[in-house]
């Protein structure tokens, strides 16, 4: 399901869950920025939205992936030059191990760190968020007060800590640090997306009342 989320931000919900894969976020703000592909052979969702909005996949000029499992990054293998693709250097480097020849990943054009990000004529935070995974990131875009989560928090609850490379500590760290941002927006890997401030803050209550403790 494609949705419009705010001038210039559209979401991509999977809502399938005989199948395994991520929310896909696209931002037409002048550059175009695609953030979580999915799997490959799960992306004619996000390729029906596109082509509804009358974009190609040459027209995407940066892939920004949050992290490297599959679900969120496989689909990266469709896009060529010109595209740019860009996710953490521990992270790229975390899941080439992992993955070894199971799949394999494009090498990032560049790296994203913590700190802020230009593309085009919009700023964007990137946060450094280990805890799902070591590299993990969530982006966040200031002039939408919209957070892109990857799997560091979902409506009610949390990523996984339990996988390789992950660590419940580190990602209640990353929980906090993201908690005090002002967020009107909260768009999550996985399951719902959330609109309103009232709404994201309360959804952070009960993580940290509820999950925070399983950490």
């Amino acid at each position: 399901m494609m949705m419009k989320v705010a001038d210039g931000l559209y979401a991509f919900i999977w809502q399938d869950y005989a199948q395994n894969n991520c929310n896909s976020y696209l931002i037409d703000s002048g550059k175009k920025i695609l953030i979580d592909p999915g799997h490959k052979h799960l992306f004619p969702l996000v390729q029906k939205g596109l082509d509804s909005l009358n974009i190609s996949l040459d027209m995407i000029d940066v892939v920004v992936a949050t992290h490297g499992h599959p679900d969120h990054l496989e689909a990266v293998s469709l896009f060529k030059s010109p595209t740019k693709f860009t996710m953490h250097q521990r992270e790229y480097e975390y899941i080439v191990d992992l993955a070894g020849d199971y799949y394999k990943i494009p090498e990032p054009d560049f790296y994203l760190r913590q700190g802020d990000l230009t593309i085009g004529d919009e700023q964007f935070e990137v946060i450094e968020a280990p805890g799902h995974t070591p590299g993990s990131i969530c982006l966040y875009w200031g002039a939408r007060k919209a957070l892109f989560t990857g799997d560091v928090v979902f409506q009610q609850g949390i990523g996984r800590a339990d996988l390789p490379g992950g660590n419940g500590s580190h990602l209640k760290e990353s929980i906090r640090k993201i908690m005090g941002l002002d967020v009107e927006h909260l768009l999550t890997g996985h399951g719902g997306m959330m609109s309103g401030k009232k709404a994201v803050q309360e959804n952070f209550h009960v993580i940290e009342d509820y999950w925070f403790r399983y950490l």
